[in-house]
């Protein structure tokens, strides 16, 4: 808007000539492929932390629920339910990531395989079972809370 000599603001120059409409916003793929890498990297950690501890480690859903919500920050994503669900669905990815990769690591090791080696040849329906057999109740319930702290976080 210009203020017109007047001092009342109008959608004209002070020419008259009207303004060229503003262009719209281009899709975030940067906070997108931002939120892609950070979700395989907070996997990539917690696969490795499974490991350390002898444990699943599922509190790190939460750190990678802040970390999506980061990601999405630093991609100038504007905030709003889209960033909400964008950061939602970042923390699922790194929480079935993660999960994929601790089986994989626990399966393939037996074999003599390294855990890249046997991360492709499990099947989901394996990689589940196996999650839902090695995680209690706290474990669930660390990822949902995860999913809260992401949408509430990236709001």
């Amino acid at each position: 808007m210009y203020r017109r000599p007047g001092g009342m603001l109008s959608g004209f120059r002070l020419d008259d000539r009207p303004m060229p409409p503003l262009a719209p916003r281009p899709l975030p793929l940067l906070a997108l492929f931002l939120l892609l890498l950070g979700s395989v990297g907070i996997a990539a950690g917690w696969v490795l932390s499974s490991q350390a501890v002898g444990g699943q480690a599922s509190w790190i859903a939460v750190l990678a629920a802040l970390d999506a919500a980061l990601m999405l920050r630093l991609g100038t994503m504007r905030p709003g339910w889209a960033r909400a669900a964008a950061a939602v669905a970042g923390t699922m990815l790194a929480i079935g990531l993660a999960n994929w990769g601790i089986v994989a690591s626990e399966m393939g090791a037996p074999m003599g395989l390294l855990p890249w080696e046997s991360l492709f040849r499990l099947g989901p329906g394996f990689v589940w079972l196996l999650t839902k057999l090695a995680n209690g109740p706290v474990d669930f319930a660390w990822w949902g809370a995860a999913l809260v702290v992401a949408a509430v976080a990236s709001r």
